[in-house]
């Protein structure tokens, strides 16, 4: 198990050590001892799925004031996924990075507490595997449009994605009311 810096310094993409032959293939999709030893000591309370189909946005999702940590892994398809730094202290505040989880390459992607989150469909059907280190709570479930000009992000879209109608009403960073530092 390999952890991999990103420009974001809390987020990491984790790449598994996959062991294959003629049969398949097997690998650690998480491991608590080799993370902590890596330096991400993590606890989750939930292993959340989801299935989306090819061209599905979901995002920028985020909750306050009981912010979630998320473990995102691609078990089948493809999805550009998407963190986005909303700590407003951080020399990396608003700033997102990027990348493509799928079946084939089996990366991780740790989003620390504090960040939004959100993902497309690339190839679909689309399986996408979280754990999280705090419950769900609808009080507390909020984000930002995945389009806000503030942040920037480069989605990979060849035409306008399809969105929920949570995700269509979602209001635009500066709009919203201050978050404080996390």
């Amino acid at each position: 198990m390999k952890l991999i810096d990103t420009p974001l310094p809390d987020a990491k993409v984790i790449e598994p050590q996959v062991f294959g032959d003629e049969r398949g293939w097997f690998f650690e999709a998480w491991s608590e001892a080799k993370l902590k030893d890596l330096g991400l000591d993590l606890t989750f309370c939930q292993d959340n799925r989801s299935m989306s189909v090819e061209g599905v946005l979901r995002g920028l999702h985020y909750q306050w004031p009981n912010p979630q940590g998320k473990l995102v892994s691609c078990t089948q398809g493809a999805i550009w996924d998407v963190a986005v730094d909303l700590r407003e202290d951080s020399p990396t505040f608003r700033q997102w990075y990027g990348l493509e989880l799928n079946d084939e390459n089996k990366l991780s992607y740790w989003i620390p507490e504090g960040f939004a989150h959100g993902f497309v469909v690339l190839r679909g059907p689309a399986v996408v595997s979280y754990k999280v280190t705090t419950p769900f709570s609808q009080a507390d479930d909020t984000g930002i449009q995945w389009n806000d000009p503030d942040v920037g992000v480069e989605w990979p879209l060849p035409a306008q994605p399809i969105l929920s109608a949570k995700d269509k009403n979602l209001p635009f960073r500066k709009d919203q009311d201050r978050i404080p530092n996390l």
